[in-house]
């Protein structure tokens, strides 16, 4: 479950300076001939297995993931995991391609479920994984299982070149995702820690490289934490009876004008750490009117009316320093001419790092004023950030100048969620960041229609991201000296 990293690139324009030094590192080797057909001929086969979370059922895909390696003669198994809410099967699958053990291992996770997706909205079938002027369409062409056959192809790429790392590539790619991984990628770190014994570092969905149109810089985005899910399910009661005669506590009226209190409440603006330093790395690449802002975005929020009311008009800005909350499902009568005892909507709030979804559920509480509504959580977890003052972080750093010059890394927060928290939270460092490329007026129909990731993309991801793990291990044997 990823958000869009667009913010990035409306934020920069080309530097009036001198470009940031971040070092060298070699340029991704050329790929095996047919590399990028082969990664999308994987990706369309994978998006044919249907995955959609609820029921999930990603169990026959993780045997498809796992034979893809055993097959490269890299280590692999399938994980039964709980099925939660859902009757059918759901497993995770662990790949390990060893090396010297002189580094700690790697993890590159993905997601084997998806959302659902409306044909009716599709130019082609979201589940038929056709390959078509250079692109793969398909629900999961993007969230994720694009990003799991990079993962994929970079482990059967180093297999085939016979390249040892200095610690084990570990591919992992999990369940239930969409619906918070309690029982995908939490339940592995709560039942089966040993798996991932001694891994320390994490390179998962979230982050990417935006390149905005004319002169503007490539930006890598590499997301450092994410927003805090709080969702709350809101129950109306009432008379129930016949709609001929609507008495005047009837629960849906009553959902209605709650939910609309909640609508027009306003949450507070909070710049916190890592979003200031977040536009202070952009604030070089921003216009002239904002630079300053974005250098001091806390003071210019505060003092600076006609800053802050070009910032908060940014709804990707705005959602960076303040709490956000949306009506999603909605759940009443299954008849027309029926009232029902109760009504209840389901509301998707994401927090800023840092804030309580209990107490942002008490503050809601003020806010409604009927009696007759309920608060219930649905999903919350806090979240974690991890540093970018890391070796792999400053491997990215070093391959991005290598591969675009004068590319600017930024340490990304990022509105969305996705597994990371659960590896920050048992001591690895985790950052969202897959390299894949999307110029800025691109549509990629991430949770909608035409979902799509071009050829060109998941072969330059692969040989890419093997630069990354290579380039680590060089950082981190330079350090050793």
């Amino acid at each position: 479950m990823i958000a869009a990293v667009g913010l990035l690139a409306s934020a920069c324009a080309a530097p009036d300076g001198p470009e940031r030094g971040l070092g060298s590192a070699a340029s991704p080797q050329p790929a095996s001939p047919g590399l990028g057909e082969q990664v999308a001929e994987t990706l369309s086969d994978a998006i044919r297995f249907v995955t959609v979370n609820p029921p999930g059922d990603e169990a026959r895909l993780a045997e498809f993931f796992a034979a893809q390696l055993r097959a490269a003669g890299v280590e692999a198994e399938v994980i039964p995991t709980p099925a939660g809410a859902s009757t059918i099967g759901r497993a995770a699958v662990l790949g390990r391609y060893a090396g010297s053990g002189d580094g700690a291992p790697i993890v590159l996770l993905s997601h084997l479920d998806v959302v659902p997706a409306g044909a009716e909205h599709w130019e082609f079938e979201p589940f038929a994984g056709v390959i078509r002027d250079g692109y793969v369409y398909g629900r999961g062409a993007i969230d994720a299982k694009g990003a799991a056959v990079v993962h994929l192809a970079a482990v059967t790429e180093l297999a085939r070149r016979g390249r040892v790392l200095d610690r084990d590539v570990i591919f992992l790619s999990v369940p239930e995702e969409e619906t918070g991984g309690w029982y995908g990628a939490g339940y592995l770190l709560r039942e089966h820690p040993m798996l991932l014994h001694g891994a320390g570092y994490l390179l998962t969905e979230g982050g990417g490289v935006r390149v905005p149109p004319g002169e503007g810089i490539p930006i890598w985005g590499v997301a450092v934490t994410e927003k805090n899910p709080c969702w709350l399910r809101v129950t109306a009661s009432g008379t129930p009876g016949h709609s001929s005669v609507p008495p005047r506590d009837a629960s849906v009226p009553r959902l209605i004008a709650t939910l609309e209190r909640l609508q027009n409440m306003e949450t507070n603006v909070d710049v916190v750490p890592e979003v200031a330093a977040m536009f202070a790395a952009l604030a070089p690449f921003a216009s002239p009117e904002d630079r300053a802002g974005f250098a001091d975005l806390e003071i210019a929020l505060e003092d600076d009316p006609a800053f802050r009311s070009r910032f908060l008009s940014n709804l990707q800005y705005a959602a960076l320093v303040r709490a956000t909350l949306v009506p999603t499902v909605l759940e009443g009568s299954p008849r027309t001419n029926v009232i029902p005892a109760t009504a209840a909507a389901h509301i998707d709030a994401r927090l800023l790092p840092g804030e309580s979804c209990s107490a942002f559920a008490s503050h809601i509480r003020t806010v409604i004023t009927d009696p007759g509504i309920s608060l219930e959580p649905i999903l919350s977890f806090p979240s974690r950030t991890s540093s970018a003052d890391t070796p792999l972080f400053h491997a990215i750093e070093r391959v991005a100048a290598a591969t675009d010059p004068g590319a600017v890394v930024v340490p990304q927060v990022i509105s969305g969620f996705t597994d990371a928290h659960y590896f920050r939270d048992a001591g690895m460092v985790a950052y969202g960041f897959v390299p894949r490329w999307r110029n800025a007026d691109e549509p990629w129909g991430v949770h909608g229609p035409d979902e799509r990731i071009s050829i060109e993309n998941l072969e330059r991801g692969v040989s890419t991201l093997i630069a990354i793990l290579e380039e680590l291990d060089r950082i981190e044997a330079a350090g050793a000296r």
